[in-house]
């Protein structure tokens, strides 16, 4: 299963009402590495090739979501794409040019869906020295969920203008692909369109179990987890950071082909009083789900 514009996901920007905070949680306590900075904005990376897997700015009291950066395969994808956006009823903000302002550089193009969530998409931006598996160390971002109010019709969005394909339906959420990961965007049946969460894959088990030993160390518990989820076979911790954002170590992401055939509800159903596939966690509680609904995409103009 592949999209055959959109090769993965690069990295998630965001404004956040503390910068030096969000620098020392993001670099001492999750685990990634600054890779740029300018005056109002840092850039950090994983152990991988993308230069970088968050865009952290400046901002006001509420943090606020500005994109989610996808890949193009080719030059000649990031074209089909501008041409299949109105069509599929988004909107394009900027079209296909340098990104002269990114430190990742390449060329690429910013659009808005119909709900207002805003993607770019890039080819041929700076990759950086990837350094292997570095244990308890996010290697690269594997999925981002994003809430909606109307879960069909941002489906059919990102299948549409984005060259998604559907990898599974549950009863809360529907998991979309573009490529070998099982999910690389979700989408959180909700009445809201806030982010929902952030993953970030790490290199095995014990990076996701050592990762939520040194959260909980620093004052950040385990809002839900550990645990192995259905759609995707991933294992998981989740958390909220400093601001409020729902981020996730996964590993072990289920790799899938074209022959994968997707399911629905009916197919994912727990017995009683299980959420994943363990059942030792208990469900998310209501802190953790109230954070899922409170980070909103900035407005554009």
């Amino acid at each position: 299963m592949s999209s055959p514009w959109i090769a993965g996901l690069r990295s998630v920007a965001l404004n956040v009402p503390d910068l030096a905070a969000a620098e020392k949680f993001y670099t001492e306590t999750w685990q990634l590495e600054v890779v740029h900075r300018k005056d109002n904005a840092i850039y950090l990376r994983g152990s991988g090739s993308d230069h970088h897997l968050l865009a952290l700015y400046a901002g006001g009291a509420v943090p606020q979501i500005r994109q989610v950066t996808l890949r193009a395969r080719s030059a000649e994808a990031l074209q089909a794409v501008a041409e299949a956006v109105p069509r599929a009823g988004g909107t394009i903000i900027s079209p296909i040019g340098p990104l002269t302002k990114n430190p990742a550089g390449g060329t690429g193009l910013t659009l808005r869906d119909p709900h207002g969530r805003v993607f770019q998409v890039v080819h041929g931006d700076t990759r950086v020295d990837d350094r292997g598996v570095q244990k308890d160390r996010p290697i690269r971002l594997t999925h981002v969920v994003l809430n909606s109010h109307a879960v069909d019709e941002t489906q059919k969005f990102l299948s549409e203008a984005l060259g998604f394909r559907l990898a599974d339906r549950t009863g809360i959420m529907a998991f979309m692909n573009c490529d070998t990961d099982h999910h690389t965007i979700a989408i959180g049946i909700s009445d809201n369109d806030a982010l929902n969460h952030i993953a970030f894959l790490m290199p095995d088990y014990e990076s996701v179990m050592r990762g939520g030993g040194r959260m909980k160390d620093a004052g950040y518990p385990i809002q839900w987890g550990p645990g192995r989820h259905g759609p995707g076979n991933n294992l998981f911790n989740y958390f909220i950071d400093p601001f409020g954002i729902v981020i996730e170590y996964t590993a072990e992401v289920e790799q899938v082909d074209e022959n994968y055939q997707a399911r629905g509800p009916e197919d994912w159903k727990w017995p009683p009083g299980r959420v994943d596939q363990w059942g030792i966690s208990p469900p998310p509680g209501p802190v953790l789900k109230e954070a899922q609904k409170r980070i909103f995409f900035a407005p554009t103009h």
